[in-house]
């Protein structure tokens, strides 16, 4: 008998889950369903995919070997559907997308909202991770599309540039006067104390790899995971933090935190899109990439990727049938 769809389905959510009363319950069927899908492509595979340790189930070496295998076929055939469902040039279906922090706080907010405004029948949901637990869920095929500020290398995702950003400093206003709003790399940034990113966050990392060698031995009081929570802290004067000119242009421009200007280095930084390899791009997921890649082109620049306002007028402005 056949290996069919519905047995690879039925492994791939044991896989994810590691239990059959939990895969049961993913897949809205019994345990009794479960079990009997797994013993039938064990016998039909010539032997077990699983080594049982307790009530879990963990992958052995064949079961390893069959799972790229699996999901592969898995997305194929989600990726016909998707084809087959868009009808009449319309516009329709469901994304899955995850993103960066910067990206998924201060920029795709807005790009989904004002995208949806002209397609009304698309669903999309968006996890806002760091740009490693990013590229992980890109290559398990557990999101569509991935927007990250930071560096991936996995042979398996895609990687195209989508616009430019700059890491700042930032400090609260009280601690500076006019004349120190400049940091020189050689010598200043020992004498701070300073807030940053957690570890596998895209700014840490872009942080680290353009200031090399200058940033062993900072004074690092805190790390957190949000860059909400670095603003306030710095807001607090706690310390000196790096961030996003996206994330902090308006409360610099309102005075609630002071820019330190980097003397003698590159602070720029490439913004990307990551799709895995394998993965058929439907209707949807073009329109919406053209969209977003249109909007960070437009004339206004990166401004109307931040602002709601600006966005929002353009799209007003913006021809869909062009």
């Amino acid at each position: 008998m056949a290996i069919t769809f519905r047995q690879l389905e039925i492994f791939n959510a044991v896989v994810e889950t590691q239990q059959v009363t939990r895969a049961s319950k993913k897949l809205f069927i019994t345990q009794s369903a479960v079990s009997l899908a797994i013993i039938e492509l064990e016998n039909q595979l010539g032997g077990p995919l699983f080594d049982r340790q307790g009530r879990s189930l963990i992958l052995n070496d064949r079961g390893r070997y069959l799972l790229p295998l699996s999901r592969e076929i898995s997305d194929q055939m989600n990726n016909v559907c998707s084809l087959m469902n868009e009808k009449d040039g319309n516009i329709v279906g469901s994304l899955n997308l995850v993103a960066s922090s910067t990206i998924g706080n201060y920029v795709l907010p807005y790009l989904i909202s004002a995208f949806k405004q002209m397609h009304p029948d698309v669903y999309i949901t968006m996890l806002v991770l760091n740009t490693r637990a990013a590229e992980k869920l890109i290559v398990d095929r557990k999101v569509d599309i991935g927007f990250v500020e930071g560096e991936v290398n996995n042979e398996q995702v895609q990687v195209t540039p989508w616009f430019k950003d700059e890491l700042v400093l930032i400090s609260n206003i009280d601690n500076l006067t006019e004349d120190s709003d400049v940091c020189n790399v050689a010598t200043d940034l020992k004498k701070y104390k300073w807030i940053m990113r957690e570890q596998g966050s895209g700014t840490a990392q872009i942080f680290k790899k353009k200031l090399g060698k200058h940033v062993t031995d900072l004074n690092i009081i805190m790390e957190l995971g949000h860059t909400e929570a670095i603003k306030n802290a710095v807001k607090s004067g706690a310390g000196v933090g790096c961030l996003s000119n996206l994330t902090v242009c308006s409360d610099v421009e309102n005075g609630r935190l002071k820019r330190l200007y980097i003397k003698g280095v590159d602070m720029e930084r490439q913004l990307s899109v990551i799709q895995h390899k394998n993965k058929t791009m439907t209707k949807l997921m073009q329109e919406l990439l053209d969209f977003c890649f249109l909007m960070s082109q437009c004339s206004h620049g990166q401004a109307c990727l931040s602002s709601p306002h600006t966005l929002m007028t353009l799209v007003e402005q913006f021809d869909v049938k062009k």
